[in-house]
C-alpha cells in the first residue's frame, strides 16, 4: 500500500510553543503517541478520527491532525486500522521533519501489559546493546514508548475494548529508510529506519542538549560494544580524512561538533582507553586556548594567539602580522602553509592534548589523548599524543607515528 501524499505544511499539527523567535516542533515519539490514539479509537468506535489530543511528558496537552485513517483490513475479528500524523519538526533541522508516521491497530490476545509493540517499514531494529532498547526490539525509546502505552490503554478503556483483548501497534514510516541515511542509527546498531524518540514530546530547535544527549549515546553504545578508542570528531569531513589514517570500526567515530570537553569527559566516564581528536584549525585552535564548547558564536577563532604560536614556531613578525590580519582559521592555515610553517600545527595539536588533560584534571592519567589538524582537502598537517608511543596510524601513512 503506497502512502498517501502528505498534506501541505499549513495543515500539520503545529506547536503553540516558541521561544527565541523560533518555533518548536513535535517529537516522533509524539507523532507515535497520537497515530496510536486516532487508530484504537476508529477500531473500537468503527469511525474515523481526524484530530485526537494527547499529553505530552512536559506536561502540555496538544492537539494533532491525523494524516490518514483507513482500515486496512475489515475482515471479521482481524480488523485492523491504519492512522497517521505528519511530524512537524518546528524550525528544528531535523531529517524527520515531513515524514509520515504511523501507527496500525489490531487487537489480539491480552498480554501482561496490554499491549504489544512491534515495527514495522521505516522503524530501525536495534542490532547492537547499549543503546537501552534489547537487542532484537524496535528502536522506541522509553519516554515514547509509555507515553504510547498510556494513551493506547487509556483510548481502549475509554472505547470499551472487550474484556481479554490486548491491542497490538505495529509502528511503520514509510520513508523511514531513507531518511535513516541521513542519521548515525546505522553506526549505533539501528538497523532498517528511524527511531521513535523524544523525552518531553516537544523538539526545542537547535536544542544543545539534544544535540550533546546524542553524543553522549554514540559514546555509551561504542563502551558497551567494548570498543577503547573513540573519535570525536568536530565535523563530518574531519571524520572522513581521519578514516584513511586510523584503522577503526565506525562505531569508534562520533560527530562531537562544539561539545569536545563534554565528549572527551563522557570517554572517561565510560573507561575508554583512548580518544582522538580530529578537526581543522579553526576548532582546534580555541580548545588549544581551552575552550571546549567551541561555537562560533561563543568563541571566534583568535587569529592573534594563532599567530603568536606560528611565532614560537620560528615565524618572522612581519608573517606573524600578516596571520593576524586574518579573519578566518582556514585562511591563517592557508598562509602558514604557503611559508612553510609546519610546525605550527604540531604545537597547535599538542596544545589541544595538553589543554584536555588539564580538563580532565585528576582523571588525565585515564585517558590517553591525541589531536590530528587536518586541512580542507584532507592533508593531514599535525598531530600529537599524550602518549610516548604516539599515534597508533595505518601502515598506509606509516607505522605509528609520533607526535
Amino acid at each position: 500500500m503506497s502512502p498517501a501524499k502528505p498534506r501541505p505544511e499549513s495543515d500539520y499539527s503545529r506547536p503553540t510553543v516558541r521561544g527565541k523567535g523560533l518555533r518548536t516542533g513535535y517529537t516522533t515519539g509524539a507523532c507515535a503517541t497520537a497515530a496510536t490514539k486516532a487508530a484504537i479509537t476508529a477500531l473500537l468506535t468503527g469511525n474515523p478520527v481526524d484530530k485526537v489530543t494527547i499529553h505530552l511528558p512536559m506536561g502540555k496537552d496538544v492537539e494533532f491532525t491525523i494524516n490518514r485513517c483507513e482500515w486496512t483490513d475489515r475482515t471479521m475479528g482481524s480488523e485492523k486500522v491504519l492512522c497517521s500524523v505528519i511530524k512537524d519538526g518546528g524550525d528544528d533541522p531535523d531529517a524527520t521533519h515531513g515524514a509520515e508516521i504511523c501507527a496500525t491497530i489490531s487487537l489480539g490476545p491480552a498480554t501482561e501489559e496490554g499491549l504489544t509493540i512491534t515495527g514495522g517499514v521505516g522503524v530501525g531494529i536495534v542490532h547492537f546493546p547499549g543503546t537501552g532498547i534489547p537487542v532484537g526490539e524496535p528502536a522506541v525509546t522509553r519516554v515514547p514508548r509509555r507515553m504510547i502505552i498510556e494513551h493506547a490503554l487509556e483510548a481502549g478503556k475509554a472505547h470499551g475494548i472487550e474484556p481479554g483483548k490486548g491491542i497490538i501497534v505495529e509502528l511503520s514510516v514509510p520513508t523511514g529508510e531513507e531518511i535513516a541515511l541521513k542519521t548515525t542509527n546505522a553506526r549505533l546498531g539501528v538497523i532498517g529506519g528511524i527511531s521513535i524518540l523524544g523525552s518531553t514530546g516537544v523538539v526545542q530547535p537547535y536544542s544543545t542538549a539534544a544535540w550533546r544527549a546524542s553524543v553522549n549515546l554514540a559514546v555509551d553504545v561504542a563502551a558497551t560494544n567494548n570498543i577503547n578508542h573513540m573519535v570525536l570528531a568536530t565535523g563530518l569531513a574531519s571524520e572522513a580524512f581521519t578514516k584513511n589514517h586510523l584503522d577503526l570500526p565506525d562505531m569508534a567515530y562520533v560527530g562531537i561538533g562544539i561539545f569536545s570537553g563534554s565528549a572527551i569527559k563522557r570517554c572517561v566516564a565510560r573507561g575508554f582507553k583512548r580518544a582522538t581528536h580530529v578537526g581543522m584549525v579553526g576548532k582546534f585552535s580555541k580548545m588549544a586556548m581551552g575552550h571546549f564548547v567551541t561555537h562560533v558564536a561563543g568563541n571566534k577563532v583568535d587569529t592573534t594567539f594563532l599567530a603568536g604560536l606560528a611565532g614560537q614556531c620560528g615565524a618572522s613578525k612581519k608573517l606573524q602580522k600578516e596571520m593576524a590580519a586574518t579573519t578566518s582559521g582556514r585562511h591563517l592555515g592557508e598562509i602558514a602553509l604557503a611559508n612553510s610553517q609546519l610546525s605550527l600545527f604540531t604545537l597547535l595539536s599538542q596544545m589541544v592534548c595538553d589543554e584536555s588533560h588539564k580538563l580532565l584534571g585528576d582523571d588525565a592519567n585515564k585517558l590517553i589523548v591525541d589531536a590530528m589538524c587536518f586541512d580542507f582537502d584532507g592533508t593531514l598537517l599535525g598531530y600529537a599524543s599524550t602518549s610516548p608511543e604516539g599515534i597508533p596510524m595505518t601502515s598506509a601513512t606509516g607505522a605509528t607515528q609520533r607526535g
